[in-house]
C-alpha cells in the first residue's frame, strides 16, 4: 500500500518517513539544528517547492520537537517559541498554510512531542483539519491513512524510530527521521535508504 509521507507519534518517540513515487532521490541531512529533506547529489533538478524542507526541528528552549512533511514545520516551531500550546500551534499553522497546492492536493501532516510527556498529531487535507492529542502511538499519512489512527510502533529511541519507520511495509520508502525524549531534551536520528 502506498500511503505517501507520514508521521508516527507515540507518547515518547516519533518518526517521519518520506515515501515517494515522484521524487525518490532524496535524503535527510542534519543542517542548522534541524533535519532537512533534500535532493541527493544525483537527483534531477526540479523547481518543485515541496521537495526540500525541514522535517524535524526543536524549539529554541529544546522543550518541544516538531516533525512534518513540509514548510509548515518551521512556523509550528515559531508558534511554540511564542508560547502557543502544541494543539493550537499545529491547528493554526495547518489551517493557515492549508494542503499543498500540487497536482494531488497533498495533505500536510505533523506531530509534536514535548518534554512534559504530551504529544499531538495533525493533518490538513482538502476537506478537513484534524489535530489530536496522542495517548498511544498514532499514524497519519498523506494518502490512505489520512486521519489520525492508532498504530503499533514500538521504537525505544530515535535511531530505532527512524529505522523502524523506514522498514514499515508501506511502498516506496526513501528516508526517515526519528525523535525521542532524552534527559536533556530530544535525540534525533536519520535513516537514509
Amino acid at each position: 500500500m502506498y500511503v505517501g509521507r507520514f508521521v508516527v507519534v507515540g507518547p515518547d518517540v516519533a518518526a517521519y518517513r518520506v515515501s515517494s513515487r515522484s521524487f525518490p532521490n532524496r535524503e535527510i541531512r542534519e543542517r542548522d539544528a534541524a533535519l532537512t529533506v533534500g535532493p541527493t547529489a544525483d537527483a534531477e533538478e526540479t523547481d518543485n517547492p515541496y521537495v526540500e524542507y525541514n522535517c524535524v526541528r526543536t524549539t529554541t528552549d529544546g522543550a518541544q520537537a516538531v516533525l512534518g512533511n513540509g514548510s509548515h514545520v518551521d512556523p509550528v516551531v515559531e508558534k511554540l517559541d511564542l508560547g502557543y500550546p502544541a494543539r493550537d500551534a499545529l491547528a493554526s499553522v495547518l489551517l493557515a498554510l492549508d494542503f499543498e497546492k500540487d497536482d494531488y492536493d497533498t495533505p500536510r501532516v505533523a506531530g509534536v512531542l514535548d518534554d512534559a510527556g504530551d504529544a499531538y498529531v495533525g493533518i490538513v487535507r482538502r476537506d478537513a483539519v484534524l489535530v489530536r492529542a496522542v495517548e498511544e502511538s498514532t499514524i497519519v499519512a498523506t494518502y490512505e491513512r489520512d486521519a489520525p489512527e492508532a498504530f503499533a510502533f514500538d521504537a525505544a529511541d530515535a535511531a530505532s524510530a527512524a529505522r523502524d519507520a523506514y522498514d514499515l511495509e508501506f511502498e516506496h520508502a526513501v528516508c526517515a527521521a526519528g525523535v525521542s525524549r532524552d534527559g536533556d531534551g530530544f535525540e534525533t536520528a536519520v535513516h537514509n535508504g
